[in-house]
């Protein structure tokens, strides 16, 4: 299949298998150990059902949000993904200027291939930084002010690592970045480098590298640090839902790390009313994980998230056809949420609610217990 001839996000996955070599596409790929919630990022989204209304007028409709007070273009935004260079030679500047000029957010994560003075060349554009806290405090001091003097605009704190989900193609593969590549953003610095082990390069490293001891105090040290807005990454319950709240989080996102962490636990956007009602409004609640389609993320704001975050399909958008390819990616996605809303009958995000959504949960309550029969 020729890129031409591309419909939809999910085709540039058979297309990424084919070109990239066998080690990275598994890392892009992969889950953790049986690779369930793998699965069941995709899966709970089909069992999320539309009520449409109809006789509206659709002829305009507005898709244009506001993220922690930057004005985009939709509510869709790139996740960090972490040595985007081993899917394209330009990796995350390519992904900087799709994200830019589709008007949306480009999180740049840690473990980029290019630094964050790399990526704030590339132009203007809205970029957040995803923020790994490592075991020298120096290092993370010296990462945020990077960050803000490059322009970014918030922290995105990944709190769901303090060790590396076990990851079995990775360590089958023996995965390692490639000699050609460096972690950009660590360059020059005495921290040690990604190398082959036995196992998986990658878990070593954060092993020897990432602070496990990480708690909600460091979210308010953090706030010491940096004036920056901080979206507290990796939130999937009640309970930390308000404890982000009380320790000053400006966001939360509700993800389970692309399935890659801890497996059996549930779909992401299976998690997602619990902590929407929790928040109560007070901070804004966004959603990554297993989105492809524009239905996937009506469907996300129909449940109360206030965005989405899309992060393989950038992965392999890019390795196909580069920044042409995450431009198609997003202009994709932005044209599938604009028909899902028309014809459910909502002319902007504001009117997306949970009643144009039918959880199977709510089946079971709907029903009539004769029906069920």
């Amino acid at each position: 299949m020729g890129v031409e001839l591309i419909t939809n996000v999910s085709e540039y996955e058979k297309l990424a298998k084919e070109k990239l070599p066998k080690m990275v596409y598994d890392y892009y790929a992969s889950g953790a150990e049986d690779q369930w919630t793998l699965k069941e990022n995709r899966d709970a989204f089909s069992r999320i059902l539309f009520r449409p209304r109809v006789l509206i007028d659709v002829s305009h409709i507005n898709m244009a949000t506001n993220v922690l007070g930057f004005n985009i273009s939709m509510p869709i935004m790139i996740a960090p993904t972490a040595m985007q260079r081993m899917a394209h030679p330009e990796g995350e500047l390519a992904t900087a200027r799709a994200a830019a000029s589709a008007g949306t957010i480009m999180t740049l994560s840690s473990w980029a291939t290019s630094s964050v003075e790399e990526v704030n060349s590339v132009g203007p554009g809205i970029r957040f930084f995803q923020l790994y806290v490592y075991k020298d405090r120096t290092i993370v001091r010296q990462l945020v002010r990077r960050a803000e003097m490059a322009g970014f605009k918030a922290i995105a704190l990944t709190v769901d690592t303090p060790r590396l989900g076990r990851r079995e193609a990775d360590i089958k593969n023996r995965f390692t970045l490639p000699p050609h590549l460096v972690l950009k953003n660590f360059e020059g610095l005495d921290i040690g480098t990604m190398d082959k082990t036995n196992d998986s390069g990658l878990a070593s490293y954060v092993a020897s590298q990432v602070d496990r001891s990480l708690c909600w105090e460091d979210v308010k040290w953090l706030q010491t640090i940096t004036s920056l807005p901080i979206l507290v990454k990796g939130v999937m319950t009640a309970e930390d839902t308000r404890l982000a709240v009380e320790n000053g989080a400006a966001g939360i996102i509700v993800s389970n790390h692309g399935a890659r962490q801890l497996d059996y636990v549930p779909a992401t956007i299976s998690c997602l009313e619990e902590v929407v009602r929790e928040a109560k409004g007070r901070l804004p609640v966004f959603l990554d994980g297993g989105v492809r389609r524009g239905t996937d993320v009506f469907k996300a704001l129909a449940l109360g998230a206030a965005g989405v975050f899309i992060g393989r399909p950038v992965l392999y958008s890019l390795a196909v056809d580069g920044e042409a390819g995450v431009r198609k990616v997003l202009q994709m996605l932005r044209d599938e949420l604009e028909i899902a809303m028309a014809l459910s009958g909502c002319t902007s995000l504001r009117e997306i609610t949970r009643a144009h959504v039918l959880v199977a949960a709510d089946a079971d309550t709907t029903v009539p217990r004769r029906a069920r029969l």
